[in-house]
């Protein structure tokens, strides 16, 4: 990997990390618990757009094992991964057909993706399919706030993909 794209990388993943911890410092959107905004996840969408899957993937991993360790939230992290694992997959393979401008559709997915996920970890841990009655919950509220991140993302993409073009990143 060329200097400059792994410190374009290194300089993302430190922003995700940055909007994570500072995410989890604010109160969340609703008082629903397990509800927030996911604000790291703008970087994750606007690197599926600019860089390579597995360039992403090493974003993403980093990150959310860096904001664990920070954080100091082990347990979180069990369900970051599996919620990140498959907010990835289906991500990656939807920013295939889904163009730049729609890239909120793309998040709303991950985010609704990504809920499945921290589901089905939850289901492991606890041992019963009970949890599973919180679901469309947390789809409802991921739909919103996945819109939310994407039209973020589509924003920071469009400056991005502007300096891009002219060199200036």
């Amino acid at each position: 990997m060329k200097t400059e794209k792994l410190t374009k990388l290194s300089l993302l993943t430190a922003a995700a990390l940055v909007l994570y911890l500072i995410e989890m410092c604010l109160p969340g959107p609703v008082p629903i618990p397990g509800v927030k905004l996911g604000l790291a996840n703008v970087i994750t969408v606007v690197s599926l757009y600019h860089f390579s899957g597995k360039e992403t993937a090493m974003l993403l991993f980093t990150r959310i094992l860096l904001g664990s360790l920070f954080a100091g939230n082990a347990s979180s992290w069990m369900f970051s991964v599996a919620g990140g694992c498959l907010c990835f997959a289906g991500m990656y393979l939807l920013c295939r057909v889904i163009p730049r401008k729609y890239m909120w559709l793309n998040s709303m997915f991950g985010a609704v993706f990504h809920n499945v996920g921290q589901m089905g970890a939850a289901v492991l841990v606890m041992g019963s399919l009970s949890v599973m009655a919180y679901l469309p919950v947390l789809l409802l509220s991921g739909c919103i706030t996945g819109v939310f991140t994407g039209l973020c993302a589509r924003a920071v993409s469009s400056r991005l993909w502007r300096g891009l073009k002219e060199g200036k990143t």
